[in-house]
């Protein structure tokens, strides 16, 4: 799996609002071309909404 970076993230990410659920966050990344390893690693994020983007981060980069 490719490396995801913060940058990457910010991206793919752009234009959301908050709080936002996954769904939506990950239909906005998907829009905004983002890669499917970062779909994959939002899509299987634990939670269900994000009260902004610190949220997405450490449900994206704090996972094992």
């Amino acid at each position: 799996m490719a490396d995801i970076s913060p940058i990457d993230m910010q991206k793919a990410l752009k234009g959301a609002n908050y709080p936002a659920s996954r769904d939506d966050l990950v239909a906005l990344a998907k829009q905004n071309g983002a890669e499917n390893d970062l779909i994959e690693k939002l899509s299987s994020s634990g939670a269900e909404q994000f009260d902004g983007p610190n949220d997405v981060q450490k449900a994206v980069f704090d996972e094992d």
